[in-house]
């Protein structure tokens, strides 16, 4: 990788990507913390009920969700206690190693031979974050990391892609940063609303949630291995062209 990066005043801009489920398969790491702080309370749940339910969430949200589908009360200090018991116990996971997708180091890489500036747009916390990116060994190449950490409002609130983008600008120095020149790289339907809100388009990969479920993003993809940068150019082009 040449670790150079532009901003190219038309054409692909900027990946923004999220974290979990795409650049790394954290949801079975996540539902094991959350099962180790849910289940001793008496709300723990199986797999498919947290694809179903809190897939997309941020820890905060998704602690409040199980508390009131549950009818029961959650304090805020009881709430900034959970996640910090369930960030510890995603710690003790991480250690033991996680796993990227296929495809993914792949891309990066291609990206940054280009000249693209590159971005994580993710609901986790900063420094779980920082954790997944540095497993893959990919430390150095995000110019920009907004976390949950960041944010009044998680997805599908555009806020943590509005963020992003406003954060990327200085890599494009005087040229302008435009959102329709960037593309964001979700898993989720959350995630999709969320980018597509703040005038992204979106590439979705179904390694969360089903094709038929990620009908809301402009291309919908099987794995990373089946993405590129003259594929995502090529789409930002047609995107364009649908707008005039």
């Amino acid at each position: 990788m040449t670790g150079v990066t532009s901003c190219p005043e038309q054409g692909l801009q900027a990946v923004i990507f999220d974290c979990d489920g795409v650049l790394v398969d954290t949801e079975p790491l996540h539902y094991q913390a959350f099962q180790k702080v849910l289940a001793p309370l008496g709300l723990g749940h199986d797999y498919a009920r947290y694809l179903e339910h809190f897939v997309g969430f941020d820890d905060r949200d998704a602690f409040i969700h199980a508390f009131k589908e549950a009818g029961r009360e959650l304090s805020a200090d009881s709430l900034d206690r959970l996640i910090e018991a369930k960030s510890a116990a995603l710690g003790e996971l991480i250690r033991q190693g996680a796993p990227s997708f296929p495809g993914v180091v792949e891309l990066v890489e291609e990206l940054m031979d280009r000249g693209v500036p590159m971005a994580v747009a993710s609901g986790a916390l900063r420094h779980e974050v920082d954790a997944f990116v540095s497993s893959l060994g990919l430390d150095a190449v995000f110019r920009v990391i907004v976390a949950a950490n960041d944010v009044k409002k998680s997805k599908p609130d555009p806020e943590t892609y509005l963020l992003a983008i406003e954060r990327l600008r200085p890599a494009c120095g005087s040229k302008p940063l435009d959102p329709l020149n960037c593309i964001a790289i979700e898993d989720t339907p959350a995630g999709i609303r969320s980018a597509k809100s703040a005038g992204l388009a979106v590439v979705a990969v179904t390694n969360s949630f089903a094709a038929t479920e990620l009908s809301g993003a402009d291309k919908v993809i099987g794995s990373l291995s089946d993405l590129n940068f003259q594929a995502m150019v090529k789409l930002l082009d047609a995107r364009r062209q649908e707008k005039r």
